[in-house]
């Protein structure tokens, strides 16, 4: 979705460098049939020169992938995980890293109107007409926003609301050299949140903080990251303390929390114990619930669990 790469210049070693670079697409593209569009999200530009197509809600045409519209939304977005670290390879002009890391909705309203809606990193919802080139319908902001926070890995929508979690992860310092637990170290305390806003115009309907790691422990964190599963009448999300909650999509009460750091005696034998929860949401399939726990990449607690969840008799 970028044209030709032309010589940019050269690194400090005399390696030629070449843009634009395009930009990542870190989730499952959304099939439209009805208007014959392929949709897709985009992350930022890896190098300089930053694209139009970067950070963007993106319309190809189902037959021939041509570019129908692309819809930005953070606009000059260049940034490597080099500039995490202030590497060499960090473009000087480096932006926010706000990609969109999930697929974008389709989704009507009880009006009947069709809408697409994309959670970013920057922490803002959009809502974009998909009749009007991706005209933005409204925007709400859910959370602060950062590399490491914002929307991540997918929302939800029963047609009534759309429900977002946040990570907001506050990385504390990070961890040199080779470490048991990720790579940084995490606030207990700050992060997190799960929204809930009206799908036909965005106003916030409840929203239920983070829930602190009591007591702190070594990769705990209150951020949710991971994606949200929606159901009639309930929302699960996970958190990178461990905890697995289901709420209510009336007023945000938890219905159900569950804390899934421990040892287990596996159906397998293997020895395993459970850690944060991120990426993939929970799956509900016949009344039961499968979570996966342990995810300690960006400094969250590792583990190697897929937990089955069976309602009370």
């Amino acid at each position: 979705m970028v044209g030709t790469p032309r010589k940019t210049g050269v690194t400090s070693i005399g390696t030629e460098r070449y843009g634009p670079s395009g930009a990542g697409i870190w989730s499952k593209p959304t099939i439209d049939k009805k208007r014959g569009l392929l949709y897709v999200t985009t992350g930022d530009n890896y190098s300089s020169p930053a694209t139009a197509t970067s950070d963007a809600v993106v319309a190809l045409d189902l037959k021939s992938g041509r570019i129908v519209w692309s819809q930005q939304t953070t606009p000059n977005d260049v940034y490597n995980s080099s500039c995490g670290t202030k590497g060499s390879n960090c473009p000087p002009d480096s932006g926010p890293d706000h990609d969109f890391g999930s697929s974008v909705m389709l989704v009507e309203t009880s009006t009947g109107r069709e809408l697409l809606v994309a959670g970013q990193k920057s922490g803002v919802v959009y809502a974009l007409d998909p009749n009007q080139k991706g005209k933005v319908i409204w925007q709400t902001r859910v959370g602060q926003g950062s590399a490491n926070g914002g929307v991540q890995w997918g929302m939800a929508s029963d047609g009534q609301k759309v429900y977002a979690a946040v990570s907001d992860a506050v990385r504390l310092g990070n961890v040199a050299g080779p470490a048991p637990i990720g790579n940084a170290t995490l606030d207990p305390v700050k992060g997190g949140g799960l929204t809930a806003l009206y799908l036909n115009d965005g106003t916030k309907a409840w929203f239920v903080p983070g829930q602190p790691c009591d007591p702190p422990r070594p990769g705990c964190s209150p951020a949710q990251p991971g994606a949200v599963t929606a159901l009639p009448g309930v929302v699960f999300s996970g958190s990178l303390n461990g905890h697995i909650r289901a709420f209510a999509t009336e007023d945000g009460e938890v219905l159900w929390d569950f804390d899934t750091v421990r040892t287990y005696t596996t159906v397998n034998g293997a020895p395993a114990n459970g850690g944060s929860l991120d990426g993939a949401g929970p799956v509900v399939v016949d009344g039961m619930v499968f979570v996966n726990s342990g995810y300690p990449r960006f400094g969250g607690m590792p583990g190697n669990v897929l937990l089955a969840f069976a309602p009370d008799d």
